[in-house]
């Protein structure tokens, strides 16, 4: 009789149990998903805004054209390097340069904290003056934080 009720007391707590890590989890998953709508929500409005101000001179010779979102975890930025033709560049030369600069920007940039802390994919496209396509530069997350 005593073993009956130490197995039923055993089960309720086993219920009591499962049913507070049910309800954690839920409000987990409730809260973690409206602060992921909350930064998605961020991040679209400030590629918006660089957008508003695009075409954009950003250094000599170089142009942001637009910014865009094209999957989850990655921003695009097309770049247009204006004093560049294709034929006549030593893009080898000319992407490695831009690579070293582009990542001590990325980890130095308060503009750029946003794509930091969601771990964000950074990737550059750049085009010659006659919109050729040139390079792209890719900067991963724990590259630039």
């Amino acid at each position: 009789m005593q073993e009956k009720e130490s197995r039923r007391k055993q089960n309720i707590l086993l219920l009591v149990v499962i049913g507070m890590a049910i309800a954690l989890a839920v409000f987990f998953q409730f809260y973690l998903s409206e602060s992921t709508a909350e930064v998605k929500t961020e991040i679209v409005e400030l590629v918006g805004k660089y957008n508003k101000n695009c075409p954009l001179a950003i250094q000599e010779g170089i142009r942001l054209d637009s910014v865009s979102l094209p999957e989850r975890g990655v921003v695009q930025y097309n770049l247009t390097l204006v004093n560049v033709e294709k034929e006549a560049a030593e893009l080898d030369v000319i992407q490695e340069e831009i690579e070293k600069s582009l990542l001590s920007t990325a980890k130095a940039n308060p503009g750029l904290q946003v794509f930091r802390d969601n771990d964000f994919s950074l990737n550059y496209s750049y085009y010659d003056k006659k919109k050729a396509f040139l390079f792209n530069i890719r900067i991963l997350p724990d590259q630039y934080k």
